[in-house]
């Protein structure tokens, strides 16, 4: 096959037809950067046509899988205007297009922060594992933001109603909640419940032919209906202008500062 991207932000381990990615920011829980986005992007068009490899597990390291969007590029994009905003958050959006149509079996494994970014990570993956400690939640709007990339993904997989629920109260939940919700569809006490119901999972993908498997996801897909590009590139500008406003500067500021935004104040 191919060989690899060489990857700052990610461990990548292959054997056994199945490869293994880890976001690897553990000093900001994994939150994801431009970079980490375009390694993402990177890995998954590397092995795309690769049947040899069954089926990708997606995780992050210290304790974490991922906290969102890295405050630290908004900042930077901010000196380069609302273009930049736009830009950044919707090569965020293709990132969960090209998961969400990846021919191989993708399976998360959620454990600590998965918010935001990591919450539409999850929601594009064919399987997921949650620890049921695990914290899960859309915090966007109680920082002056929209979940703009992540949203439709968001009610494909959980239904409007309950998405308008987390969406607009930015509620965390915990694993066993996501499972109710049909977000995860194994909830695990401990790190070796978590690995043992991973390699179950496997075990079963591995029995499936890889062609087989990419159409009849390529199927399903079809067949339930796909966020559509055209939302992506107007939710990408709904973001641009709500970070650049009032509300998105305050927002931001206030995460940094480690306060309250004036609204909840």
């Amino acid at each position: 096959m191919n060989s690899l991207p060489q990857c700052q932000t990610l461990l990548l381990e292959l054997h056994g037809g199945v490869l293994h990615i880890t976001l690897h920011r553990p000093d900001s829980r994994n939150a994801m950067s431009l970079q980490m986005v375009s390694e993402l992007r990177a890995v998954l068009a590397a092995v795309r046509d690769e049947r040899a490899v069954r089926a990708l597990v997606l995780s992050g390291s210290g304790g974490h899988f991922c906290a969102g969007g890295d405050i630290k590029d908004m900042a930077s994009a901010r000196a380069q205007g609302s273009e930049a905003y736009r830009d950044l958050n919707r090569a965020f959006g293709a990132l969960l297009e090209e998961a969400q149509h990846a021919p191989q079996v993708l399976i998360t494994v959620l454990q600590g922060a998965v918010l935001g970014g990591g919450f539409g990570l999850a929601c594009v993956s064919d399987i997921a594992i949650a620890d049921h400690q695990a914290q899960f939640g859309l915090p966007e709007t109680s920082l002056g933001l929209l979940p703009a990339q992540i949203a439709p993904f968001v009610v494909q997989r959980i239904g409007l109603t309950e998405t308008r629920r987390l969406a607009l109260t930015a509620a965390r939940f915990d694993g066993h909640q996501a499972r109710r919700l049909g977000l995860v569809h194994f909830v695990e006490q401990d790190p070796q419940a978590l690995a043992e119901r991973l390699d179950e999972v496997l075990q079963h993908v591995l029995c499936c032919a890889p062609e087989a498997n990419a159409m009849t996801k390529k199927l399903l897909l079809a067949s339930a209906g796909q966020p559509s590009s055209e939302l992506l590139d107007e939710a990408a500008q709904w973001f641009s202008e709500a970070v650049t406003g009032d509300e998105g500067v305050e927002g931001t500021m206030a995460f940094v500062q480690k306060r309250k935004p004036r609204w909840a104040s």
